[in-house]
């Protein structure tokens, strides 16, 4: 995975601090969310069980790598409506994209 994707896709979705922020949970599923549709994008498709295996492991430390840091950037710094949006998102980009949670006002 490109470290300069990751990075564009944190901060896409990086908004004005919010009382009525997302929580922890919410933003971890995000987080999970956002590694799948950049797998998916990359055209990581798993044809057996071995693959499948090594895809989740891949996609494990990858969520892992980033965690921390993106749950407290997304607590702290996110729309609640706009992880709501992602989470909604079946692509990074498009007209069902990521992209277009900041589109939204």
């Amino acid at each position: 995975m490109n470290r300069m994707k990751r990075a564009w896709v944190l901060a896409l979705l990086v908004a004005v601090g919010c009382k009525n922020g997302p929580s922890e949970d919410q933003c971890g599923k995000l987080l999970d969310h956002l590694v799948d549709l950049e797998f998916k994008k990359a055209g990581a498709a798993a044809t057996t069980d071995a693959m499948k295996q090594e895809i989740a492991k891949q996609k494990t430390a990858v969520t892992e790598a980033k965690k921390a840091e993106f749950i407290d950037t997304c607590t702290k710094k996110m729309a609640k409506s706009r992880v709501d949006c992602a989470m909604n998102a079946t692509e990074l980009d498009g007209d069902n994209g990521v992209a277009k949670c900041d589109e939204a006002k």
